[in-house]
């Protein structure tokens, strides 16, 4: 946690609500941590009692008689193994509910231990080879993968475990999609003894940008044999990485990538391993950031890599601007001239970029200083007010005015009632937004204490949409880091939302008819990747946003009305994307927060 975040935290709820109060506040949410906590063991020890096999699943699994027969390869480099931990992995492998693997070992071990004999001999399917060498954990996994005869491959750390039903549902998915070249699964964490298990990670279906910001993929990795022969194995510059950088290289040269939102595989937390802390093998994060920058430039992108933020294996991703391209900033407002100086102000000083411009809107301002303000601010050259000729507020159609009066190559959509943090902000945004398969970009928006408002928006909470993370206090991370990780998503929020001009050409604009107010960003992020582009959550450009401050929340019978309307529309329209689920967002984690819970 941010110490610093956290001092000016509570200077601001001092200033604000007292020093008895603060005391409140802070016993509260050292409480709520330590709930959470509690609570997330619970929930997860009742998903797993709720959503495993039984035994008499497990006994129809034996008895399944698949139309392809796919043997697995499970390949392990094994390097002074605790006896314990292989005698474990073996027996998980012989409990398996489909019977076509192998399990195929090098070991470069300084010397064989002869307490391994009777393990190996315990099944026939496993083959082992003493290297009396160690060649790293690459060279010992090249040489693993010399002794495969499957038709898929799978890689298992040699402390790790796999539930009994996991080649099942691997060769289950492989029948179900015959074309898959690629697969990958939820995981989870074992301490101690086997069945102490914790930390579930379910995961999005493939997302590039995700992968290039964490290795959220990692455990289990399957690849057909054919693919791992074209990737020609691992590479030891990238040792501790060598997972990552494979799987990257992978996903260049396939698109039939298959997530299977089950939980396959069990990491082990033990002293030595980054299950248990993030900097037991530090050299490992270097090696992945060199890996994302390799993959960048085999794709021809002009990217830079960092580490991300303060949490080891997150890394920030950041593409060189091409040209000197307009950006038109768009903000709305009545009135409330307060929040759009602050606002202007803040772009005005910050704003490291040269070539935009700020387009206010004006719609239907009553106040005689809100025009004798937009006089004073006109005589900068950045800012233009133009006058939105319609009564009454309809947010869509104020939009699609301005974008209609930019001669720009990029949009952005801004709310009067937000303040710049990060002065790159349109480098940033433009750098995403120049890919031919991006089509929308969003920020990270923070409430005044500095609690998260907007990390991204999910499809289908509460049976429409949401922001995700709201109220996440600042200096505490969310569910796998997903407050700080560049993130492809179902959709960003229209209160900083950053596209290319001509994207609302193509997707028909923003919706004036069926979004006047409610869920048009929503909308319009779903058309834009129902034209096959992607949406970008971009942590690392940062603002406030005093939410609602100047339009008001649903407070009278006339706006629930509206809301109501809006959100019947919005269900209708998006009836086959809410029912599927959103991709990004995994069937198991809970559909009435926010927060990535896992759903009871």
């Amino acid at each position: 946690m941010n110490l610093k975040h956290r001092y000016n935290q509570i200077k601001y709820y001092i200033k604000k609500y007292g020093v008895l109060k603060t005391i409140g506040k802070i016993v509260v949410e050292l409480f709520h941590v330590l709930t959470r906590r509690k609570n997330v063991g619970q929930k997860y020890q009742l998903w797993m009692q709720n959503n495993e096999p039984t035994q008499e699943e497990l006994e129809e699994q034996r008895k399944t008689k698949f139309a392809t027969h796919s043997k697995i390869s499970i390949v392990v480099p094994m390097y002074q193994t605790p006896i314990q931990f292989f005698e474990e992995l073996v027996d998980c492998l012989i409990a398996q509910t489909y019977s076509n693997w192998e399990l195929c070992l090098a070991d470069g071990s300084p010397e064989k231990n002869k307490k391994l004999e009777p393990i190996l001999q315990k099944d026939g399917r496993i083959k082992y080879q003493f290297l009396k060498e160690n060649k790293g954990i690459s060279g010992n996994t090249n040489e693993a993968l010399k002794l495969v005869t499957g038709d898929f491959i799978a890689l298992l750390d040699h402390d790790d475990l796999l539930p009994q039903f996991c080649l099942y549902e691997i060769v289950k998915s492989i029948n179900e999609n015959p074309e898959v070249e690629f697969i990958y699964t939820d995981e989870d964490k074992i301490e101690g003894e086997k069945e102490n298990r914790k930390d579930p990670y379910f995961k999005p279906d493939f997302s590039m940008d995700t992968l290039r910001a964490n290795n959220y993929i990692t455990h289990l990795s399957v690849f057909k044999k054919e693919l791992m022969d074209k990737l020609g194995g691992f590479r030891e510059e990238y040792n501790g990485a060598q997972d990552f950088d494979i799987i990257l290289r992978a996903t260049e040269l396939t698109n039939h990538i298959i997530h299977i939102p089950k939980i396959l595989y069990h990491w082990r937390i033990h002293k030595n391993s980054t299950a248990m802390q993030s900097d037991a093998k530090p050299y490992a994060y270097e090696a992945g950031l060199k890996a994302v920058q390799a993959h960048l430039e085999r794709q021809g992108l002009q990217a830079k890599v960092s580490q991300g933020g303060d949490i080891p294996g997150i890394y920030q991703v950041e593409y060189e601007v091409k040209g000197n391209p307009k950006v038109s900033i768009l903000i709305p407002n009545k009135d409330s001239i307060r929040l759009l100086k602050a606002c202007l102000e803040s772009i005005l000083k910050l704003t490291t970029y040269e070539n935009y411009e700020i387009l206010i809107i004006e719609n239907n301002s009553e106040e005689k200083e809100t025009f004798e303000y937009y006089e004073t601010i006109q005589k900068n050259n950045k800012v233009k007010v133009i006058t939105y000729p319609e009564k009454g507020f309809n947010y869509s159609k104020i939009i699609n005015f301005g974008v209609k009066n930019s001669d720009a190559d990029f949009v952005m959509q801004l709310n009067s009632d937000t303040e710049l943090i990060t002065p790159n902000w349109l480098e940033k945004f433009i750098g995403f937004a120049q890919r031919e398969d991006v089509g929308a970009v969003g920020a990270r928006l923070y409430y005044e204490d500095k609690s998260i408002q907007h990390a991204g928006i999910v499809v289908g909470i509460c049976g429409l949409a949401a922001n995700m993370l709201t109220e996440l206090p600042d200096g505490m991370h969310a569910y796998f880091g997903k407050d700080c990780l560049t993130q492809n998503m179902s959709a960003v929020t229209g209160a900083c939302l950053f596209s290319k001009r001509s994207i609302y050409e193509e997707v028909g604009y923003m919706d004036e008819e069926n979004f006047k107010v409610a869920f048009n960003d929503v909308d319009f992020c779903l058309k834009i990747r129902e034209k096959g582009y992607q949406i970008i959550y971009n942590p690392y450009i940062e603002l406030m946003h005093y939410e609602s401050k100047t339009r008001g929340y649903e407070n009278t019978p006339e706006k629930k009305a509206r809301f109501e309307r809006e959100s019947n529309n919005f269900k209708e329209k998006w009836k086959s994307v809410i029912q599927k689920g959103d991709p990004y967002y995994n069937v198991n984690l809970s559909l009435t927060t926010a927060q990535y819970d896992i759903k009871n």
